[in-house]
């Protein structure tokens, strides 16, 4: 079993392994000596991101952002996330993310619990929009990346590249 408990990070991050359209995204997490890495998909991310600057927008102003990003070595993904979810513990002043991990056929997976402070949190969504934005555009009816090479939009039926 490889559950985690962070109840104070150093740093938190979001990062990518790979070119746009074969990247890997990984959220990173340390505490002292004990570095996680966990497996997330571009969407969790983007809503991740989205979520953390709506939440931060209702809270007291934030102090200095952490300016270090890069994700750490090793980097190799401990598991894959399913779920992610966050809330903000006013007595603590921080907030908790929780990543609970993929699984099949199994009742229970690993979890990973993460306590961060508001600038932590900032930085996270700063960096995860970063990320996504950084990759293949949007197609403007369907919302897929768009591939270079081309793309079949299934709101056209794929009969027609999508204009811009």
């Amino acid at each position: 079993m490889s559950s985690y408990e962070l109840n104070d990070v150093d740093r938190i991050t979001v990062g990518t392994v790979g070119e746009p359209g074969n990247r890997v995204f990984l959220l990173q997490a340390r505490q002292g000596g004990e570095l996680v890495t966990l497996k997330v998909e571009k969407a969790q991310v983007r809503a991740l991101a989205e979520y953390l600057g709506e939440l931060l927008g209702g809270l007291p102003r934030l102090g200095e952002l952490p300016e270090e990003a890069a994700l750490r070595e090793p980097s190799d993904p401990e598991w894959v996330v399913g779920t992610l979810g966050i809330s903000y513990m006013e007595e603590l002043d921080r907030l908790l993310l929780v990543a609970e991990e993929a699984v099949a056929g199994k009742e229970d997976g690993d979890e990973a619990r993460f306590f961060l402070t508001r600038e932590q949190a900032g930085a996270l969504a700063i960096r995860g929009t970063q990320l996504v934005e950084a990759g293949r555009p949007p197609c403007p009816l369907c919302h897929y990346p768009l591939d270079p090479a081309g793309h079949v939009c299934p709101k056209t039926n794929g009969h027609r590249p999508p204009t811009l």
